[in-house]
């Protein structure tokens, strides 16, 4: 299973972009993590077909590097098509946009007998619904080990309530973004799934988008879409770990009883250890900060 603190900073990247073999193939921008080809909201509806050609002209001269390859097809039909491109298994995996009710058996369906990894996105009523996200958090349960992060629709969220968010906010400074993304949080943590940060739209503030990935890693959300290349090396360097907690992940990790201290604080090794193993993974792919 692939690790999901490799994903970083997944960079969205239209799939007509004029230098899409660059990006992919890692030779842009060289600490990229994980890049995102979309065929949906960024492709107008009669761009589709030359979004489509570039994605076959990709996956014939693609070379795999470190760099994780996910598409974003448009619809399940869109997913259907993708699926019979030759060399599509050079990609890692499928981000599914506006998944639901209505489309996720359809979905899962398409993907059943692959190995894909998968990031569905809950971008409708359902994030409004406590019902509905237990109802989509049953049907993902049999695809867990193959489900990356589980992502939502922060600005479709936004859009369902005529609001927009301002620059150097966090969704948590509003009461309904708290509420909303508090209940996501606790349905699918809880179930064992990871959850990416939304998107930061501000992409020349440099500032506040360092503010919402700390706040993203203090809510518990890890990797994050980001929309400009200037993001990349920023969230790289605030996903590394701290030398404190670090140490403390070592301390949980060689623990042997059930309870012991470092820094005159409590460890509880059962309680704490998948905080700590979550630690340990990003000072390894992330490093320790100075």
């Amino acid at each position: 299973m692939c690790d999901y603190t490799k994903l970083g900073g997944t960079l969205f990247v239209p799939a007509t972009h004029k230098n899409l073999d660059a990006v992919v193939g890692g030779k842009k921008y060289k600490n990229l993590k994980s890049v995102l080809v979309d065929t949906e909201d960024s492709i107008a509806k009669n761009d589709l077909n030359l979004a489509l050609e570039n994605i076959k002209n990709l996956l014939k001269n693609l070379i795999k590097t470190k760099v994780l390859l996910f598409i974003r097809p448009r619809n399940k039909e869109v997913l259907e098509e993708l699926l019979r491109y030759e060399n599509i298994d050079k990609i890692d995996g499928f981000i599914l946009p506006k998944f639901s009710l209505k489309n996720a058996d359809a979905y899962l369906k398409c993907l059943d007998k692959t190995e894909y990894f998968i990031m569905p996105s809950i971008e409708g009523n359902e994030l409004f619904d406590a019902s509905k996200l237990l109802e989509l958090k049953e049907k993902l349960l049999a695809y867990q080990d193959r489900i990356l992060v589980m992502r939502f629709g922060l600005e479709d969220m936004f859009r369902q309530l005529n609001m927009k968010r301002k620059c150097q906010e966090s969704i948590f400074d509003y009461a309904v973004g708290a509420t909303v993304l508090g209940n996501f949080i606790a349905i699918f943590k809880s179930a064992g799934f990871r959850i990416s940060g939304g998107v930061y739209p501000c992409f020349k503030d440099k500032e506040g988008f360092g503010k919402d990935v700390l706040r993203d890693l203090k809510e518990g959300l890890f990797s994050k879409t980001i929309i400009h290349p200037s993001q990349i090396d920023i969230i790289n360097e605030l996903y590394k770990v701290t030398e404190e907690d670090y140490k403390e992940a070592l301390e949980i990790e060689k623990m042997t009883s059930e309870i012991g201290s470092f820094s005159d604080v409590m460890l509880e090794r059962k309680t704490m250890t998948p905080f700590a193993k979550e630690i340990l993974q990003r000072a390894n792919e992330y490093g320790i900060k100075n």
